[in-house]
């Protein structure tokens, strides 16, 4: 005859399972990554020391998809200019194509003189603050494979996101705001890979907004909160008896501590994700009081405002109007302009704005796409080819130099030929600005030791202060 189960026993056999139908309410579908919990506060996202002294403290990481043309944007080239038309002196892809001029005219701006092109007024004004990069390379010519290679670090296998290792390696200073915020209003290629936690813990991953006039659905709840806690607590227990002997399986965990923040996020969430209380000349200077940069400036707005509130990692995606708005293989012109003219201006709102409140010293600010565009025209098309091989990024504020153009292409912008930078070693730079090791920051899975930079990646020490 079988013992009757005790009270305890019935808990932990039944405890997991409500717990469970409970968690998958929540969350909706199961996380890919394995759960984490700090043993000394229960905490994945406590803050962290940096492993050395910082530059910087958060980054905002503005990224065009499709690929902005540098030699159209801020690496400018005359003799493209004066040779438009003629036959390239490079073949692209085994083929020959006619080069193609740039269409807009670059001044010189500020007092470092760096020259910008007329696409961008606004930001031309920041230019002292910016380090642009022009030496930009890549390893996929393709969205997909670019676009991961640019946020995770590899072009193929799913990895974490650079969000995803900062978050791990440094924490969060709000605990009541998820550590990584990604934004942006329209589809994604690749879409949560890009911002994903692979196989870091859940907790690392970052939360997705996509409607910026309702950032963040169901926070609100007709319960009382001290009901809601005293529930929370008692899942918390049932879960708890239902780890016992499953020590090793730490995703339960991840989706405990997703509970707590959402519980969390009730009160501090709604606030920090209003722009209700923003002054009208704040709303100007993103440019969220007129159509064209009404929506890229929201995003800015909001990236302004969660880090000032202790959010470590801000990735805003500029999709308006497609997932890769930027890639123009035909109509460059109009496209690039309508692009242009939709972030130029909030760009340089929140550079000022960031300035004026004293967080550009400690926030790196980084823009750029997955890869740039070729000097020849492609086929008869007023547009320009994916090009890997010599492209640009800037830099602003978080420890780099203002008003620096670091590295050079050819005449023709084709290769990158002076201080090559690849997209391994940004990553360690960052990493590096943030007071971190790229080759100190790992994660055992699968039997090795990962990191971002995989076994590459060389710090830019020339564009540091």
């Amino acid at each position: 005859m079988r013992t009757p189960l005790s009270r305890r026993e019935m808990l932990a056999l039944s405890g997991g399972g409500f717990g469970a139908v409970a968690l998958a309410g929540l969350l909706g579908e199961e996380s890919r990554a394995a759960g984490f919990r700090s043993a000394a506060t229960g905490n994945p996202l406590q803050v962290k020391s940096p492993q050395f002294a910082a530059r910087a403290k958060r980054v905002i990481f503005l990224f065009m998809p499709g690929g902005p043309s540098q030699v159209d944007t801020f690496d400018p080239k005359p003799r493209l200019t004066s040779d438009d038309g003629k036959p390239s002196p490079k073949l692209y892809l085994g083929q020959q194509r006619n080069l193609l001029g740039s269409p807009w005219k670059f001044q010189r701006h500020g007092e470092s003189g760096l020259e910008v092109s007329e696409l961008f007024p606004h930001t031309a004004r920041c230019v002292d603050d910016l380090c642009v990069i022009r030496s930009m390379v890549t390893d996929d010519p393709n969205h997909p494979g670019g676009c991961l290679l640019m946020h995770t670090g590899e072009r193929v296998s799913s990895r974490p996101s650079l969000g995803s290792w900062v978050t791990y390696g440094l924490g969060t200073e709000n605990n009541d705001l998820p550590g990584f915020v990604a934004i942006g209003p329209g589809p994604i290629i690749e879409g949560a890979r890009q911002y994903g936690a692979g196989f870091l813990p859940a907790a690392y991953q970052g939360t997705f907004v996509s409607n910026l006039d309702q950032p963040l659905k169901n926070l609100s709840s007709s319960i009382a909160a001290d009901r809601q806690r005293r529930e929370l607590d008692s899942l918390v227990r049932l879960n708890e008896l239902h780890r016992m002997g499953r020590e090793s399986d730490n995703r339960l965990n991840a989706r405990i501590d997703s509970f707590e923040l959402a519980y969390r996020m009730q009160t501090a969430a709604p606030e920090a994700f209003s722009l209700a209380g923003e002054t009208a000349s704040t709303v100007r200077l993103y440019g969220i009081d007129q159509k064209p940069t009404e929506e890229f400036g929201k995003q800015c707005l909001l990236a302004r405002r969660l880090v000032e509130r202790g959010v470590r990692f801000v990735q805003l995606y500029h999709t308006t109007g497609g997932f890769q708005p930027w890639d123009q293989h035909s109509d460059l012109k109009n496209g690039h302009e309508k692009n242009a003219l939709a972030t130029d201006l909030p760009i340089a709102g929140l550079l000022s704005d960031l300035k004026l409140r004293g967080l550009l010293d400690d926030t790196l600010v980084i823009w750029g796409g997955e890869f740039g565009r070729t000097p020849a025209r492609e086929g008869t098309a007023n547009g320009r080819d994916h090009h890997p091989f010599g492209f640009t990024m800037w830099l602003a504020g978080g420890g780099v130099k203002g008003g620096l153009a670091y590295g050079a292409t050819d005449e023709f912008g084709w290769d990158a030929v002076d201080k090559p930078v690849h997209v391994h070693d940004l990553h360690a730079t960052i990493l590096h600005l943030l007071g971190l090791d790229h080759e100190q920051l790992t994660y055992h899975y699968a039997g090795r030791d990962f990191r971002l930079t995989d076994v590459y990646g060389n710090v830019v020490q020339g564009i540091l202060t």
